[in-house]
């Protein structure tokens, strides 16, 4: 029976869940904004806070925001109307919105976005680990899929165009952007390794060392330098490589919370690109 909870208790149950300390150093993650005396009834999920999903929170009476990306990043000195984030954070108090960002704490964990983003490869996964450890973190007794990116071997190997269709299938997109070696056709690549990391993954992927690596986006230079040193590349844009992921953890968070809390996912939520 849904009922309610307290503000501090959801924010203790999300921070067992996904704990903040793995979250990245430079990251703004847990709880954004407390309205004062705070209990919480329904919660929206969403990859990003933009008006239009702040205005379907409130359509939909819900008292809180889970926010995968965290709409306070920079450091804010004031609150005025001069900046739509400002307008953001000044709408949420008026109508008593809390909000939550786990961003990299949700890419670090165990099952967490990454796990979901190779999960689609599942069945011919041979191993998978975190592609970049976290430091302070004791692997002798925590499992290895505990970091950020995902790298696997495969236990056989797949032509490249095969895993573009699973890649487009699992994030239910029609088309994704491809970088390959141009000495080769793409009916030539076989993939006997994959590495992932959502939203913007570069900079982790690094570390993979894998025949495929699929990410949101990379710069024009770091797409040249994989490619150079022989991986295939497949960008999906930065969001649509996290926002799926919500609708997998929606049961489960509800679990999390004690079937205390209506747990909804957004439905104006989406990448503000567009092929057109």
């Amino acid at each position: 029976m849904l009922r309610k909870m307290k503000l501090c208790k959801v924010v203790a149950i999300l921070e067992n869940f996904a704990p903040l300390k793995l979250a990245g150093s430079w990251d703004n993650v847990g709880l954004l904004v407390e309205p004062s005396s705070h209990t919480v009834k329904k919660m929206l999920l969403t990859n990003d806070l933009t008006k239009r999903v702040l205005e379907e929170a409130i359509e939909t009476k819900s008292d809180m925001i889970l926010s995968y990306h965290p709409p306070i990043f920079s450091p804010l000195k004031r609150l005025t109307q001069s900046s739509w984030k400002e307008r953001i954070v000044i709408k949420c108090l008026e109508n008593k919105i809390a909000v939550f960002s786990p961003h990299t704490s949700w890419d670090a964990i165990e099952g967490g976005v990454n796990d979901w983003l190779i999960k689609p490869f599942d069945k011919i996964i041979q191993n998978c680990e975190a592609v970049e450890k976290i430091d302070g973190i004791d692997y002798s007794t925590t499992s290895t899929k505990v970091g950020y990116g995902r790298r696997a071997n495969l236990n056989k190997s797949i032509a490249l165009k095969d895993a573009i269709e699973i890649v487009k299938t699992h994030l239910n997109m029609q088309n994704v952007r491809l970088a390959f070696d141009n000495k080769k056709t793409i009916d030539d690549i076989k993939i006997n390794s994959i590495g992932v990391c959502a939203g913007s993954g570069a900079s982790v992927l690094r570390y993979a060392k894998a025949d495929l690596l699929i990410s949101g986006e990379m710069s024009h230079h770091e797409v040249l330098n994989y490619v150079a040193g022989g991986s295939s590349v497949i960008l999906c844009e930065h969001s649509n490589t996290e926002r799926g992921f919500l609708k997998h953890i929606q049961a489960k968070l509800s679990e999390q919370l004690e079937d205390s809390i209506e747990v909804l996912v957004s439905s104006t939520d989406a990448d503000p690109l567009q092929i057109v």
